[in-house]
């Protein structure tokens, strides 16, 4: 019988669920372990996390990275290199500039307006990091956010550790982005696909191994002088993307990397499904009129 509880961290509800009911405590106390720590290293949104003392004033120095943070900053290149740049952990300052410089809790709907202008990121490659000394420097005026991959990276690392040091099936679903692990439980591991919970269009699927996550346009958005502004920030620009998706769905073999193909679709525009098809990922696209395009074999 599946099970579950959830807590918030990191600006989003976690939530986890397992096949049994007794093994729940133990998994909720693993999960917000993990999850709690993992907010401590890489929140954008704390002044005492690792990844914000790194953003503020320590350019043009190699600084000695946490086993924690250097493991979510792996997992943001791999994302970059992924997606030939599409999702790049160096847009730190291109959302800070469109206004998003708090938790989406706290962001105001409605503000002033703001000045904004093109420019490209540096793009991931431009950052020092060392593998042997374990060290990272960002060139001057760079920050990085580890947004597009840390949620869907901390559900894969905390479902490993439940699995790890339980022993049972998990699934946890950290804001949306989805990790299974262990033997499914019979008919696999429900879920339904929506931009919001109270959404009027949805599709309900099973998972049965992998990694889950939807990129969306809608959820977060704000507007700046009567300007409709939104987090997913385009590389090639400094700005938020232009694209006919509301929202993108991806499966995968970890999450990390369902949510990297989603967003990298997403940033693609019209070039999405068929990038996803080639890549033979299933998704599911819901464009702004609320029209469905399915891809890499996902099904109606």
């Amino acid at each position: 019988m599946l099970t579950l509880d959830s807590f918030i961290a990191m600006g989003t509800r976690n939530t986890v669920v397992v096949d049994e009911p007794s093994a729940l405590g133990a998994a909720m106390e693993i999960a917000q372990s993990e999850i709690k720590e993992i907010d401590r290293a890489c929140s954008r949104f704390r002044e005492d996390s690792e990844l914000s003392q790194i953003n503020h004033g320590q350019h043009g120095r190699d600084v000695k990275l946490s086993a924690l943070l250097e493991e979510a900053i792996l997992a943001a290149f791999s994302t970059a290199e992924m997606t030939g740049g599409l999702v790049d952990l160096t847009v730190g300052k291109c959302v800070e500039n469109v206004g998003y410089t708090v938790t989406f809790r706290d962001l105001p709907a409605e503000g002033p307006p703001i000045e904004l202008c093109v420019e490209r990121a540096i793009g991931w490659r431009a950052l020092g990091y060392d593998p042997v000394a374990h060290t990272l420097r960002l060139p001057e005026g760079v920050s990085i956010d580890l947004g597009a991959s840390g949620k869907a990276w901390a559900a894969d690392r905390t479902a490993d550790a439940v699995a790890a040091r339980l022993g049972v099936s998990v699934a946890i679903d950290c804001g949306g982005d989805i990790a299974v692990r262990g033997p499914h439980p019979t008919g696999g591991w429900p879920v339904r696909v929506a931009a919001e919970v109270d959404a009027d269009q949805w599709q309900d699927i099973v998972m049965f191994d992998g990694g889950l996550a939807t990129s969306g346009t809608t959820a977060r958005r704000w507007r700046r002088g009567g300007v409709e502004l939104h987090h997913i920030i385009d590389p090639s620009t400094g700005l938020p993307a232009r694209t006919p998706w509301a929202m993108v769905s991806v499966a995968a073999a970890t999450c990390v990397e369902a949510n990297a193909a989603a967003t990298a679709a997403l940033i693609m525009g019209e070039r999405g499904p068929r990038w996803l098809h080639d890549s033979g990922l299933p998704a599911r696209l819901v464009d702004v009129n609320g029209g469905v395009t399915f891809a890499g074999g996902w099904i109606a």
